[in-house]
């Protein structure tokens, strides 16, 4: 919720749900050793990405309760600075499910950024873990909504995805591009993994089409899938230029150190275009939000929404903001 009355969310947002500023990366760790070590990073680095400690891939069989303490530990410790760590737990239907959310809400439910929820196979299931996680907070005392991410992985997903990015405390849809493309059971070839087929594939191309139009539609993010090429840290910033610039995603996951920077650098908006919108928005804001000229051009509340999303998108990837429209806007 914005503190600032005069923000360009406030006037040009007024019956809609703007975007949340959110950073552009979320980077994957499975162990003790690997959390620590992103959490270094964010330290020197900066906010520009989160951290998910994962409870679904990164707890081995038979220790997934031990697992969810130590991620609950994680996202409590010092070394959390930011406090900038989410956690992926297991689906509604896996066993673990409950102990997850009680673990991790009861133990760390004031601290953790968000619950990513993984292998929603429709909206009816989705719904039901929803607001499951939703008893739990209210019975364990947690007045805050926790941020939930939700997962879209499956040809059922996508059909329902306008109703799940629906969802209350959705902040993020996550697309699953392994599992949607094995669903398929070879209908889709295993190359469609990958670049440059998962950006060429029709069915491919098509979900991820509904995945950015529910998002934008909903104020929520659009986070992209893994990179499987891991030595390559190039591929993850190609990647992540052509979903954001071609379907929408403003977000995307990273699965190895070195894929971080090369992400949020392809998600950082243009240093001109932010110099520009932060002169528009100024210009606009001193006409009381009505049409302005700017470099001979007009520009009214339509482009102005444009103009916030990218101040708002510089915010969280690190590029520096026009210190007279940081005061002014946030």
């Amino acid at each position: 919720m914005t503190t600032n009355p005069n923000s360009p969310d406030v006037v040009l947002f007024p019956d809609e749900k703007p975007l949340p500023i959110l950073p552009a990366a979320e980077h994957y760790a499975g162990s003790e050793k690997l959390m620590l070590k992103s959490f270094a990073m964010q330290d020197e680095f900066g906010p520009v990405f989160d951290v998910t400690c994962d409870c679904e891939d990164g707890a081995a069989a038979g220790t997934e309760k031990q697992h969810a303490h130590l991620v609950a530990r994680m996202i409590n410790s010092e070394q959390n600075h930011f406090g900038r760590a989410g956690t992926r737990i297991h689906d509604f239907q896996h066993p673990s499910f409950t102990d997850d959310i009680d673990i991790l809400i009861g133990e760390a439910g004031e601290r953790i950024a968000y619950i990513t929820l993984p292998k929603s196979p429709n909206y009816a299931m989705a719904l039901a873990a929803v607001e499951y996680i939703q008893k739990r907070t209210q019975a364990m005392g947690v007045k805050r909504t926790i941020p939930l991410h939700l997962m879209i992985e499956s040809p059922t997903a996508v059909h329902d995805v306008w109703k799940i990015a629906a969802l209350p405390g959705c902040e993020v849809i996550d697309f699953g591009l392994m599992d949607f493309v094995s669903s398929y059971q070879g209908a889709i070839p295993s190359t469609g993994m990958q670049s440059p087929m998962q950006f060429t594939h029709p069915l491919i191309v098509r979900a991820k089409g509904a995945i950015g139009t529910a998002a934008a539609a909903h104020g929520v993010i659009a986070s992209h899938n893994v990179t499987r090429d891991v030595k390559n840290p190039a591929t993850a910033g190609s990647d992540a230029r052509r979903a954001k610039e071609e379907f929408g995603f403003l977000r995307m996951w990273s699965i190895h150190p070195s894929q971080i920077l090369p992400i949020v650098e392809a998600m950082r908006p243009d240093p001109t275009d932010v110099a520009d919108s932060s002169a528009i928005l100024l210009l606009a804001q001193a006409a009381d939000w009505g049409p302005v000229s700017y470099a001979e051009k007009l520009h009214d509340r339509a482009s102005y929404r444009y103009n916030w999303q990218v101040l708002k998108r510089a915010r969280a990837t690190g590029v520096s903001i026009p210190s007279e429209a940081e005061k002014a806007f946030f």
